[in-house]
């Protein structure tokens, strides 16, 4: 098969003088064969509990409007792939299909992620323990074998559920060390029982949950995972899903629940993991948050900064009742305050606030950070944003004078080929590139999205991350001057 590139693409690759990583691609699991492999791993059963499993997430298309609005049931995807466009639905499942490809859809190396796969670890996930450590090791088995042959263009993702930490090591030293993966996609969160409830209620445990993002307020230490991935040079990327999950959903509207549910999942994982202190005990760790853009970061990160320098440890003091004049107060009330606020005079002058610890003024105390470039430098170096190509608001992670300390927060090209919205293939890159028609973004900040900030999150984690590909020089150089 040899179809020429989109005339937009060849002449940007005309243009450019780096190569292009997608950071975020995916395949569609041919279901017959990865059921195959989960018979392989856990058994003759392991796939009908499977296939009920998938018709569970699928129930919502049986029930009818009153019964989804009684449950408060979220509507979720439906004709998620590609399927007029027939070439493109068959690269979105044909691993050998998409290497013969690329050089078509203009990019040089990609990073592929599951389709079916991802339903092991985002919400609502798979509660079954023994099914999902089956599931989990069966796809990264199977992604493994599919991709073997084209490891000089692509790269699969293997699958890491975090129910406990004990589980996400296992499946990820099993992943790297017998599969010879070298990326990896893991739960962003997690759903557990809120535990007073599970303790009074256990019958109804599993109804009332609550999301764990394993940086702040966890039930477990999630530290011996941030160190096996140092350990073995591997970079955390998630596709968390809304965080809201059940609470903030819609019976009827998929898009009113997917719109911005990448984002608000991935500041959820990203403001525990900042908050926890996990970029300041793992100071070389890097993390991705996949398809949620980067408008959301800007925004956390500036008004992280504007929180810290209001209410870091020494500035909340300003807010300390025992700072109240109580003297003056009491005098201006009887001078104005209305008689029905002068009744309460007394109670209102005294004010017995109730008066956390030292310790607890100060939310930012696992960053141990002094000042607010010293937050900043916790963020910037470390967090990695997956952007897909026609989201207009990429520009502003690369903007200067707008983000803080002039930083340049890391967004990166991920093409989404696989998923719905990409109606074709070849015209991705070019509407990556509108960017930089449209003057919202310059020819080096195109360079830092569509090859460097992927280069720095994977290559940054492993020097050899890049080796055998097509990109390997490119990569090393960008690294070596980086260093």
């Amino acid at each position: 098969m040899n179809r020429r590139p989109h005339a937009k693409v060849e002449e940007i690759r005309r243009r450019i003088d780096h190569p292009i990583v997608d950071a975020d691609a995916h395949q569609l699991e041919t279901v017959p064969v990865l059921l195959d492999y989960l018979r392989e791993v856990g058994g003759n059963d392991m796939p009908d509990r499977f296939l009920a499993f998938l018709a569970h997430q699928r129930r919502t298309f049986e029930m009818t409007p009153a019964e989804r609005l009684d449950t408060r049931t979220s509507m979720p995807v439906w004709w998620p792939i590609p399927t007029e466009n027939t070439l493109d639905r068959a690269t979105t499942q044909l691993p050998r299909l998409l290497y013969e490809r690329m050089d078509e859809l203009g990019l040089d190396f990609g990073i592929i992620y599951p389709g079916i796969g991802l339903q092991i670890i985002t919400l609502p996930g798979m509660a079954d323990e023994e099914l999902r450590r089956a599931s989990a090791r069966a796809f990264n088995t199977c992604f493994a074998d599919l991709f073997g042959e084209f490891s000089d263009r692509l790269t699969p993702t293997a699958v890491i559920p975090m129910h406990t930490p004990e589980e996400a090591v296992a499946e990820l030293e099993y992943a790297v060390d017998v599969l010879g993966l070298k990326a990896a996609v893991f739960a962003g969160d997690v759903l557990r029982p809120v535990p007073r409830f599970a303790r009074e209620h256990p019958e109804l445990a599993r109804e009332v949950l609550y999301p764990d993002c394993f940086g702040l307020d966890s039930p477990y230490d999630y530290d011996p995972v941030w160190a096996k991935c140092v350990e073995l040079g591997v970079a955390p990327t998630s596709h968390s899903g809304p965080i809201g999950w059940g609470t903030r959903s819609s019976p009827t509207l998929h898009q009113y629940n997917q719109l911005g549910g990448f984002a608000e999942g991935g500041e959820a994982l990203l403001k525990a993991l900042w908050f926890g202190g996990v970029t300041r005990r793992f100071p070389t760790l890097n993390f991705g948050f996949l398809e949620g853009g980067a408008a959301w970061a800007c925004s956390t990160y500036t008004r992280m900064l504007d929180h810290w320098k209001k209410r870091n440890a020494e500035s909340i003091r300003h807010l300390d009742p025992a700072r109240m004049d109580q003297q003056l107060f009491g005098e201006l009330i009887d001078d104005y305050g209305h008689e029905k606020i002068q009744a309460y005079r007394d109670p209102l002058v005294q004010n017995s606030l109730w008066m956390p610890s030292p310790e607890e003024l100060d939310d930012w105390r696992a960053c141990e950070v002094s000042t607010a470039q010293e937050l900043a430098e916790l963020f910037v170096p470390r967090f990695f944003f997956g952007c897909e190509g026609d989201d207009r608001m990429n520009a502003i992670a690369f903007d200067e004078r707008l983000n803080p300390f002039g930083a340049r927060l890391r967004a990166m090209f991920g093409s989404d080929i696989g998923h719905f919205d990409v109606v074709d293939m070849r015209e991705v890159l070019a509407e990556t590139w509108e960017l930089v028609d449209d003057e919202l973004i310059d020819e080096n900040d195109f360079a830092d999205f569509a090859f460097g900030n992927a280069v720095r999150l994977h290559g940054g984690m492993n020097p050899d991350f890049f080796k055998g590909t097509v990109v390997e020089d490119a990569a090393a150089r960008l690294l070596k001057e980086d260093a």
